[in-house]
């Protein structure tokens, strides 16, 4: 599927009329539609806010015969049998229903499945297998008609496909299948060419089609790709967009399917939306944009949604707020650093508010990464608590400091509480848990860890809705925290680098290392 054949159309209608060449920044603001809809299947405000006039965009319509129009705002994936994306939901929340009795203290390892290791030197080096970040394995439990449908269809399903599977992008370029008891492989992996650092995702209407985005060239063909599950197959891949404001071309955001559309997030500075042709796709309309500071920023951070309003964060600082229906943006908030994290939305007394935090990149050798609280409706400041980081030297390289992982919300006893883990926050390469109350933002308490860790937490609950945490770190630790005060529960050494995020089911946890290894894991 190729790009440089689309009509580039700048939508109208009142439309902000801000154009990319010359940066002509003049501003005419969209009318509002009145107060906020409470009920969750209307629309939110085809609106824009007066931050918006630090960007200069354009939405490029490349399918005149199809509206844009979401044709649903629900979540789709809150009714998917398993964990089709990056932390699960559309709102990013990690809600992944993880059970334990009583107060566990110990973790342990059910199976380990090896993955293949490419000795490939790019130009960014060698990627070996495993996963990275974000690399966060899917978990899908396949509807009986649907696991008899792959069985007839399928040429690559092993003997030990149950129909419960763990779906993987490896660093070695490829997509495993995993059968979920056994832990053996339950179809042939899929060839994605190049390394996949983030998170792949799979379609909630179980079509069959599985979004993979390409993260370092270690090839000529370097994109994104959507693989058909039912025959095993390329359905389509997403090459270079010579219109692209950015020549990076990587995709390490995991994909969300809203109202009939995938949004895919680029590298390239800009925002794709597709639709769903049979078994394959098709390019609607892309996002461009430059900020205030002429930089075309691109996107690793995964989009999260709510109703028809997408939220994502870039590498230079920005989170920017887009109506889906159009694609133009609603607001932006300058974060002050490079971003990567993944925000979280929550719904507080029915309105949605947005969690994330930057990086110490751009700021130098020291500064801080701020955890900022904001209205997700119109991207008003709700709290900011700057955390001090600072780059630091690790394995011959200098890793930034800040927040790679992304927050989660606290549930049960943990309400009022946010996590998230932190990089540079303490001595030498040592990490910190951080828990932030919602309400004000003050730092609660912080664990240490004995490294730093990209890996997003994750929660469980017991019988009494006490929460707990798990996290990993890029020694291959494994800790296990009470989440109401802090206290390391269990901490072990598991594998090699932990720095992908990991999925739960029941009192589970499959978490893929650096090296070659994918692990399940017991928490009890």
């Amino acid at each position: 599927m190729l790009i440089g054949g689309c009509l580039a159309m700048l939508l109208s209608a009142g439309r902000a009329q801000v154009r990319i060449p010359g940066f002509d920044f003049s501003f005419v603001p969209r009318p509002g539609a009145g107060a906020v809809p409470d009920d969750p299947v209307l629309p939110l405000p085809d609106t824009v806010y007066a931050s918006v006039r630090s960007l200069a965009y354009e939405v490029e319509r490349c399918d005149t015969a199809v509206d844009g129009t979401l044709d649903g705002l629900r979540d789709l994936y809150a009714a998917a049998p398993g964990v089709f994306m990056f932390r699960g939901s559309a709102l990013r929340d990690a809600r992944f229903g993880g059970r334990v009795t009583g107060c566990p203290t110990t973790v342990t390892v059910d199976w380990v499945f090896t993955t293949d290791f490419d000795r490939r030197e790019s130009d960014y080096g060698s990627w070996g297998g495993g996963t990275g970040w974000t690399g966060q394995p899917l978990y899908v439990r396949w509807p009986d008609s649907l696991a008899g449908r792959m069985r007839a269809l399928s040429p690559a399903l092993t003997d030990d496909f149950s129909g419960e599977e763990i779906i993987v992008g490896s660093l070695c370029g490829k997509v495993y299948f995993i059968d979920f008891a056994s832990g053996r492989a339950s179809r042939l992996p899929l060839e994605a060419d190049n390394p996949i650092k983030g998170t792949p995702s799979l379609d909630p209407r179980l079509n069959g089609l599985l979004y993979v985005g390409q993260g370092i060239p270690c090839s000529e063909r370097f994109g994104a790709l959507t693989f058909d599950l039912f025959d095993h197959r390329e359905a389509a891949f997403f090459g270079r967009d010579p219109r692209a404001l950015r020549g990076w071309n990587a995709y390490d955001s995991s994909p969300v399917v809203a109202g009939g559309f995938l949004f895919r997030p680029g590298e390239n500075g800009s925002v794709y939306k597709l639709g769903c042709d049979g078994r394959g796709v098709r390019l609607h309309s892309v996002l461009r944009y430059r900020d205030g500071r002429g930089r075309a920023p691109g996107i690793e951070s995964s989009m999260a949604v709510y109703r028809n309003y997408g939220y994502a964060a870039d590498n230079a600082g920005n989170i920017i707020c887009i109506d889906l229906n159009t694609l133009r943006p609603v607001w932006v908030y300058d974060n002050h650093d490079d971003t990567d994290a993944t925000p979280l939305l929550e719904i507080e007394r029915g309105r949605p508010v947005l969690y994330t935090a930057c990086e110490v990149d751009k700021q130098g050798d020291e500064g801080f990464s701020y955890m900022v609280k904001l209205d997700a409706l119109t991207g008003r400041l709700l709290w900011e608590r700057p955390v001090p980081c600072r780059k630091f030297a690790y394995a011959g390289k200098v890793r930034e400091g800040g927040m790679f992982a992304s927050p989660l919300a606290g549930g049960g006893d943990c309400a009022h509480l946010l996590f998230s883990n932190f990089c540079g926050a303490s001595d030498a390469c040592e990490g910190v848990m951080i828990a932030f109350d919602k309400r004000s933002g003050e730092v609660v308490y912080r664990t240490p860890l004995d490294f730093y860790s990209w890996s997003s937490p994750v929660a469980f609950y017991n019988e009494d809705d006490r929460m707990f945490l798990l996290t990993g770190d890029v020694r291959g630790n494994v800790y296990l925290i009470e989440g109401c005060s802090g206290r390391v529960l269990f901490a072990g050494k598991i594998g090699a680098n932990f720095e992908s995020s990991p999925v739960v089911v029941g009192d589970r946890v499959v978490v893929g290392s650096r090296g070659d290894r994918i692990y399940r894991l017991h928490v009890q």
